[in-house]
């Protein structure tokens, strides 16, 4: 009896199969060119499925470069930037960044808003032209770079600002200043007129993000006992050393997407060229960092030793494209070795940076913004197709190095004088910093009333008789917590 009710089974599925086989016999298969833009699409999602997952890294290198009772205020602060930050590049980001400006183009977009082309899609979003995946996708790679710019304002900003603040400043950053300079050099504008050279962001992303951070920090004051009486600074160490390494790892492997993704193609692309240099770059930074930290005080500082990854690879992005794999070493060698004596510097000089994202983002993409003016080579800048002369050491001049130094100046300038003017603001309305009492009793409860390691910070609050609630494993005899 079975076997009759298999045979039939399978012989009503051949029936139920066949008008889909005819039907797929009738079909064409794909264009060469459906194919590539398949490849091409896939490849893109991807790099900004990388790129997203950044977040995850900065989260757990802000949460492992923190105080205990406030890594709750960590994931949370990740979280609303997240959101707010996407609602703000779909809406108005985006075409400020990417879309035609018409007689203002030299400066900002003016179409296309909530990442609507209203026709021709090329000639609206004409910096982005260039590549032919869907708009959707384009839309999603560079959402995610606007939010890492985004995470690095807030670095230096940990343990003692408000949670409004956050929010309110997102707003502008990731739909106004962030995207007046990516156009100024991704979406036609004057910057890239002139042949300024940012492969994927030392400066557009990552040394705007600095440079609002530094705004921020200077008008916020450093922590509660980072400087002594004489101006000294102290050792405030991180709970989680880690969790900060795992933060850095995980950067460093989305970065993959971050450099090779920026081609917005994979056929005919040498994106794995991209990878290569990225990836030596970071290595060299690793040995640039531990060699300064052994020189400065005769061991390997594990948390600049991270750090020297981090400025590498911010150093290494502008350039990933441009030059050879030994160039990549000297680039992330040096940005190890700047990112750690800028690191010293800001802090001798009553500047709070707690996570290092001053020296490894700023110091860093300024450093990799001008290395484009020094090893980008004449064969690579052909392949990729950038008609602007090579490097100072390819026989080109001074000419790019010029250009170079000169979007620095001003993109460096007007993120951080937008950056100081919107927290000046913040500051004289609804402050941005939490009360010395919160601070000293961490954002986690003050900000969003809830410890991040709740059972031991409660335990430890009720001890000390500065707390109502008992510790969750103190069991009554009737049961009850």
């Amino acid at each position: 009896m079975r076997k009759y009710v298999l045979l039939t089974f399978v012989a009503l599925l051949l029936i139920a199969a066949v008008p889909g086989l005819a039907l797929a016999q009738e079909e064409a298969p794909p264009s060469i060119e459906e194919v590539v833009l398949a490849i091409d699409t896939t490849y893109v999602f991807l790099a900004a499925l990388l790129v997203l997952f950044m977040q995850a890294g900065f989260a757990m290198l802000e949460v492992g470069f923190s105080r205990m009772k406030n890594v709750g205020s960590v994931v949370a602060k990740i979280l609303a930037n997240m959101g707010i930050g996407l609602v703000a590049f779909w809406a108005v980001g985006f075409a400020f960044t990417f879309s035609d400006g018409g007689g203002l183009n030299a400066i900002i977009g003016t179409q296309g808003f909530f990442t609507n082309p209203g026709g021709d899609v090329d000639a609206t979003f004409a910096g982005l032209s260039w590549t032919a995946v869907p708009l959707s996708a384009k839309f999603l790679f560079q959402v995610a770079f606007a939010l890492v710019s985004l995470a690095i304002v807030w670095g230096t900003m940990l343990e003692r600002t408000k949670f409004a603040v956050y929010c309110i400043f997102a707003v502008v950053f990731a739909g106004l200043i962030y995207p007046i300079v990516g156009h100024w050099i991704w979406g036609g504008g004057w910057l890239a007129e002139l042949g300024m050279l940012d492969f994927a962001g030392s400066t557009v992303v990552h040394l705007s993000g600095a440079m609002a951070a530094l705004a921020g920090t200077l008008l916020l004051g450093p922590r509660i006992g980072k400087y002594d009486d004489e101006g000294n600074p102290q050792t405030i160490p991180g709970h989680n050393m880690p969790l900060a390494v795992l933060g850095v790892l995980i950067l460093w492997i989305g970065w993959w997407g971050f450099n090779s993704g920026s081609t917005m193609m994979a056929v005919g692309q040498t994106f794995a060229d991209i990878a290569l240099t990225t990836n030596l770059a970071a290595g060299a930074g690793v040995l640039g960092a531990m060699a300064m930290s052994y020189a400065y005080r005769r061991n390997v500082d594990v948390g600049m030793t991270a750090n020297g990854a981090i400025a590498a690879l911010v150093a290494i992005t502008a350039a990933c494209a441009f030059v050879d794999p030994w160039a990549s070493i000297v680039i992330g060698f040096i940005a190890g070795v700047i990112m750690y004596s800028t690191l010293v510097f800001v802090d001798k000089i009553g500047v709070d940076d707690p996570l290092g994202a001053i020296a490894a983002h700023g110091m860093g993409g300024i450093w990799g913004t001008l290395s484009c003016g020094l090893f980008a080579t004449p064969a690579l800048l052909e392949t990729t197709g950038y008609g602007v002369a090579p490097g100072l050491f390819y026989g080109g001049g001074f000419a790019q190095l010029g250009v170079q130094a000169l979007g620095i100046v001003v993109c460096g300038g007007f993120v951080f004088l937008t950056s100081y003017g919107v927290f000046a603001i913040l500051k004289a309305t609804i402050g941005l910093r939490v009360k010395p009492d919160e601070e000293f009793d961490g954002l986690d409860i003050s900000e969003h009333g809830v410890y991040g390691y709740s059972e031991q910070l409660v335990a430890t609050d009720y001890q000390n008789g500065n707390g109502s609630i008992p510790d969750p494993d103190r069991r009554t005899a009737e049961g009850t917590v």
